[in-house]
Order: C-alpha cells, then structure tokens, then sequence
C-alpha cells in the first residue's frame, strides 16, 4: 500500500512554479499578481487566503488582499470586482467562499473577468473545460490529477467513480478524467447521495475519489481490494482531530493506494492555485 503525499508533489511543482515566475518576470519585467477578495472574518477563509499569502511569497507571485465587511452587499461586492477586472497589473483573482448569506454567490463569480478567474468557476471556463480545451483547471481537481500522474498511476481505461458531484470537485474531475488527453480517457461515474446500491459501485472502482464532506463517509466494505483511493474531504471531528471523507485507517488494509487527511489532496489546491495565476499573466502578455 502506498501513501500518496501530498505534501511532496506540492512542493515539487512549487520548485517548478518559482523557477517559472523567474522566467516570466525577466521576459515581461513585472511580477504576476493574485487578489484575493474576502468578505467577512470567518476563520477558516481567513486561514485559507493566510495559506495562499504564504504560497505567492514561496514562488514569488505577489499577493494582494480586499478586505470586506461582513455586511457588504452584493452591488458593493460586484464594484470590487469590476476594479479588479479593471485593473492591469491584476492577473488572477479569486473571491473567498462562503459568502455572506447577503451576497448573491452566482451573480459574484459570474462578474469575474474569464482571463483572470484562476478558480475556474466562470461559466466560459467550465464550458472550456467541458469541451476539451481548458484556459484554467479548477484548483484542486487540477492537484488530484498531478497527484496520479506523478505517481505514475494509469488512467487510461480505467474505471473512475467519483463519490459528490459539487461544481468545485466531482463534476470538473469527472469532465477531467473523460478528456482524449494526458490523465485522461478513463471511464467516469459521477455518483452522490441519491444514487442507489452505493457501495456497489464504488467496489468496482480501480480509482475511487471521494468528495463529499462527511467525515469517514466511505467506509471498507465499499473499497475493492487494490483500488487507488483519493480522499478530497476534511472534516473536524468532536475531538478536535482532522479527519476525510473516507475511514483512513480500515481502507488503507486494501487499498493499493491512498491519500492521507491531512497532508494528501490539501496541499495541492493552493499550489494549483499558483500555478493558474501564472497562466493568467502569461496569457496578459500574449494579449
């Protein structure tokens, strides 16, 4: 059984990612800049947007930050956005999730300029992806792949079953996996809470990535034996203890692979992060 780091193919992109942005910025003579937009003072965005300072500063993008009160509108919120959109020395943006139940989440993410919307939400975006030909991949359906391919797992006619069918995770991923491209041409289920004799499906899976935010939700009677397990979710428990979607310790006895939580697909959706707000500059300079 084989523990999928995380935390190691993170660092070995951002290697790549710091050396990239040295490029750039002798070709173009200007650094590449994400802002970030945050409204409110949940903690766990502020940790999250702490993360993504953290990780410009390793790889020399600079980050900036737009601090918005908790009881900003969503007019207030799009006029934030449009002087983003407007201003040229910004490549990429991202607004923080959750919103503020005052802010209307579709109408935000649809005002993002599709050139800098290094989340890939944008609906022009999500239809490039659908269609094979990608501006941005979302952040961390990007990491899982990088995840599998730099440890040389095939999926090329594999089976794939996806557990949640979210916009961030499960739907991307599975659009991902059915490209005729590099981490590609498996053969995808999207499966989620409605779906019938669960644990059926998930049994046939030579790769099961597991998206659906409830803590040790996939338990061992539905992993096969060999499978390659990918656990999205983090989840606290009473405890205290971060824990994934999936009931680490039993499906690791018969998994042929697995990600640990903490420390597996985490690190990798800030680093993927990084890298779309690179594309976003060189797109800038290409016009």
């Amino acid at each position: 059984m084989v523990i999928l780091d995380g935390k190691k193919i993170s660092d070995e992109i951002r290697s790549e990612i710091r050396d990239e942005v040295v490029r750039f910025k002798l070709r173009s003579g200007f650094s590449p800049v994400l802002a970030a937009v945050i409204v409110g003072n949940d903690p766990a965005s502020k940790i999250y947007v702490g993360n993504k300072e953290k990780g410009c500063r390793e790889v020399g993008i600079e980050s900036r930050v737009v601090q918005l009160k908790e009881s900003t509108t969503t007019q207030e919120l799009l006029r934030a956005v449009d002087r983003l959109n407007n201003d040229s020395s910004v490549h990429g943006i991202l607004v923080q999730r959750p919103l503020p139940n005052n802010c209307n989440e579709n109408l935000i993410l649809d005002a993002v300029n599709p050139f800098k919307d290094v989340d890939a939400f944008h609906p022009e975006n999500v239809g490039l992806i659908s269609q094979g030909r990608p501006r941005f991949i979302p952040c961390t359906p990007y990491g899982i792949q990088e995840l599998l391919l730099r440890n040389g797992i095939e999926t090329e006619g594999k089976k794939v079953v996806i557990v949640g069918r979210s916009n961030i995770v499960g739907k991307p991923m599975g659009l991902m996996l059915l490209q005729q491209s590099r981490g590609g041409n498996a053969t995808v289920m999207i499966t989620h809470s409605r779906t019938k004799n669960l644990a059926e499906i998930t049994r046939q899976a030579d790769i099961l990535i597991v998206a659906v935010g409830a803590a040790n939700f996939v338990t061992a009677d539905m992993v096969g034996r060999g499978t390659v397990v990918v656990d999205v979710g983090i989840n606290r428990l009473p405890d205290g203890k971060l824990c994934g979607d999936v009931d680490f310790d039993k499906v690791k006895e018969i998994a042929a692979a697995i990600t640990p939580v903490p420390g597996g697909v985490g690190p990798l959706t800030v680093t993927m992060l990084l890298r779309n707000t690179l594309t976003a500059a060189e797109l800038a300079v290409a016009g």
